[in-house]
């Protein structure tokens, strides 16, 4: 099965897209890298703060190969990251050559690279031998000679399609990428009572503080915050820079490194980024600064979705949420700006999605999703929690339906197998997981004891669809004999569901299962996650809504990132006038409470500063958080309507619903296009630029359109094909 599996593999990465010429190398290792110099970015102030689950790193030796069939010699420039050689018909050639004269024929072309601190990397550019991603990579030739000189005939190396991303000149070598700046001026300067002077960038924001016209000796603080008690509160603010200054120099005293000064204007620039709205500068009374700017730095990113309505506070939700999804968004979907700046599964899947409704940049989700996965051996979950690891599972498939992207899939595919291995290595015997030494049991923040013991009924449904997400992958690759195994467990696993957590009393899925016996909690998060995925019958769902979801007695969320999956059950059910109304009371409290950027974590009873709390500390809370931004995703699904039907919006559905707005309008991107959305209470206009589909119109008298004829499907529900571009206009009947 694998040998069938990697031959089509093979086959695949003949008909994937190529490109004129880019960096490349083996897939997943330069995410991997890249990730590592993010995810140990973190201080706590002023101290280094690593992750705490496994760091994978590169294949310290890779090599590049490719079939060649030259019409004509062709000269081809060869640049690599590390110390390489290079074999044409097996022949290795002298030193490392730069440039190189290929004769016509028929060729293999190796180039195998040698770096122990950054990827291995290559760059090769002439009239038709370019690297992209058809070239193929290994990280072990397994090639061997015998005693008689005599070369090996057969090999068991795997081959993959070369990994790449926008680094497209000789000189833009990957190791070298950073992020995008723009110095930014702060909004106002206040001089503090205790000395030392407050500054106000107007909004949250990310990126290096610059002191100018520095003069003096002594030394300076830098503290932070989000709010001005934070930056104002020396003992206890998340993060804080020390500086020495001396004489045409500076050092930064928490890494101990000295830097020139900008000759020009004794201008210094911190070499760690913060996150921020207000910075704090006290220093000695033997220093001088003349200004205090910003680089703010950021990942390029085109707004391509959109959304307005006649709401104005909803319209402020969505810009903010847009902002917040742009603060996270940088060479990796992060969790928040200010404290870890680390990637979490279970923030990344959400950002993937918000991103499918805003940017549709694609590639930042495989980086995420690579550097996520890792390699193998795999000792432990994503990031070490159970829950993060499903998370991870449905993310691959979500992109694939989003996207289109089969060849992405192949190439994760075999570590796919390799996490499920693992997940199913810890099974009870009951074919369920529950939480074993080494295990975090995450499922959310709760304001209350939510217990993590036995077998909980929240980790099942992940579970369950983590399998059919497997059994869907395996059928994408062609892997009959593991889809039928996936499909298997997955079909047994869901069969145990009702039986196992369902209680007819309580009309809903009880928390957990322990030593075989339902336990009396009922919590929101199984009940709200088997409505979406569609895990029970209609009437079950409609129960779960009033005994579970409307039901104020039930453990509140007080999370936007499970808020998301709540409101995301009430949209599945018509909710969405409810969930309008929510988002407004949610989201919107958050902008009465002066927020730029959404919260990791909203409670309205909570006043003053005890917004800013979390963690046992006072000012531990993220006010700038991935999973806050939730309604850009709900808009664009739920309210605007729009989802693919099959991959890559090769057909979508469009079901707008007002949600008791006078009118919205918006833009959902597609891979190549996008479909907009107007409606208010007499008219839909919509247009689509790829793809067709169907649109969903609720209308109690037949509906009428400028282009095609809408046809029943039920008493009060039409429908209408779209498979042009052209608008269609459709008048309908409340």
């Amino acid at each position: 099965m694998k040998k069938k599996y990697m031959i089509l593999l093979s086959a695949l990465s003949l008909a994937s897209s190529t490109f004129a010429q880019t960096w490349i190398w083996y897939p997943g290792d330069y995410e991997i890298w890249l990730g590592n110099q993010m995810n140990n970015r973190r201080t706590e102030r002023g101290a280094f703060f690593p992750p705490f689950w496994k760091t994978d790193s590169h294949y310290v030796v890779v090599e590049f190969s490719k079939q060649l069939n030259l019409s004509e010699p062709e000269e081809i420039f060869i640049a690599a990251e590390g110390k390489y050689n290079v074999k044409l018909d097996g022949k290795l050639q002298f030193g490392m050559p730069e440039t190189m004269l290929l004769p016509a024929g028929k060729h293999n072309l190796n180039i195998k690279v040698w770096n122990q601190a950054t990827p291995p990397t290559i760059y090769v550019k002439g009239k038709t031998v370019n690297s992209d991603s058809s070239w193929r990579v290994t990280y072990e030739d397994k090639e061997w000679i015998d005693e008689s000189g005599k070369a090996s005939d057969t090999s068991a190396t795997i081959y993959m399609d070369a990994g790449c991303w926008n680094f497209d000149g000789a000189t833009q070598r990957p190791s070298q990428f950073s992020l995008m700046r723009e110095p930014q001026q702060p909004v106002t300067k206040s001089e503090q009572s205790e000395g030392g002077i407050l500054y106000d960038f107007g909004k949250e924001t990310f990126g290096f503080i610059t002191l100018k016209n520095l003069s003096g000796k002594g030394k300076i603080e830098i503290y932070y915050g989000e709010s001005p008690e934070e930056a104002k509160d020396k003992a206890y603010c998340e993060t804080l820079d020390k500086l020495l200054l001396e004489p045409g120099q500076m050092t930064n005293l928490a890494i101990r490194s000295t830097s020139p000064l900008n000759s020009s204007d004794n201008e210094y620039t911190l070499e760690n980024s913060k996150a921020f709205r207000y910075v704090y500068v006290t220093h000695e009374p033997g220093v001088q600064i003349g200004e205090v700017s910003m680089q703010y730095e950021y990942l390029p990113e085109e707004y391509r979705g959109s959304f307005r309505c006649n709401d104005e506070e909803l319209n402020r939700i969505w810009e903010v949420g847009a902002y917040t999804m742009h603060l996270t968004t940088r060479e990796f979907f992060i969790d928040g700006i200010k404290r870890d700046r680390w990637v979490w599964s279970g923030d990344a899947i959400q950002s993937y999605l918000m991103n499918y409704y805003l940017f549709f940049d694609s590639e930042s989700v495989k980086r995420t999703i690579w550097l996520l996965r890792g390699k193998d051996p795999v000792t432990s979950h994503s990031n070490t929690i159970m829950d993060y690891t499903f998370y991870w599972f449905l993310s691959v498939y979500d992109y694939y339906m989003y996207s289109g992207d089969r060849h992405f899939v192949n190439q994760l595919y075999p570590r796919m197998q390799t996490m499920m291995d693992y997940v199913l290595g810890r099974t009870n015997k009951n074919g369920m997981v529950e939480g074993m030494t080494g295990d975090w049991v995450f499922v959310d923040w709760a304001d209350g004891y939510l217990d993590k013991k036995g077998e909980l009924s929240f980790e099942q449904v992940l579970f369950c669809r983590s399998l059919e997400t497997m059994a869907l992958c395996a059928d994408l690759v062609g892997d009959e004999i593991e889809k039928q195994k996936y499909e298997k467990l997955a079909a047994a696993l869901k069969a145990k569901l009702e039986p196992t957590f369902w209680n007819n009393q309580k009309q809903a899925f009880v928390h957990n299962r322990v030593n075989g016996r339902q336990s009396d909690a009922v919590t929101r998060y199984a009940n709200m996650f088997s409505v979406f995925f569609q895990y029970l019958n209609a009437d079950k769902q409609q129960a779960i809504k009033k005994s579970v979801l409307l039901n104020d007695s039930i453990l509140k969320i007080t999370t936007p990132y499970m808020r998301f999956y709540e409101l995301e059950a009430l949209c599945a059910l018509g909710e969405q006038e409810a969930v309008m109304k929510e988002m407004k009371a949610y989201w919107g409290g958050m902008l009465k409470e002066g927020a730029t950027s959404f919260w990791e974590k909203y409670s309205p009873e909570e006043t003053g500063t005890q917004h800013l709390a979390m963690y046992g500390r006072p000012y531990g809370k993220s006010l700038c958080h991935a999973w806050g931004a939730s309604p850009i995703y709900l808009l664009g699904k739920y309210c605007l309507g729009v989802k693919p039907v099959k991959e890559g919006y090769k057909e979508f559905a469009i079901a707008p619903v007002l949600g008791g707005l006078k009118w919205m309008e918006g833009t959902v991107p597609t891979p190549n296009g996008d479909i907009h959305v107007y409606m208010n209470g007499k008219t839909m206009k919509v247009k689509a630029t790829e793809g067709e589909g169907y649109l969903t119109i609720n209308s109690h008298r037949p509906p009428k359109a400028n282009i095609g004829t809408p046809e029943k499907v039920s008493e009060g529900v039409w429908r209408l094909w779209i498979d042009s571009p052209e608008e269609r206009i459709v008048t309908y009947h409340l």
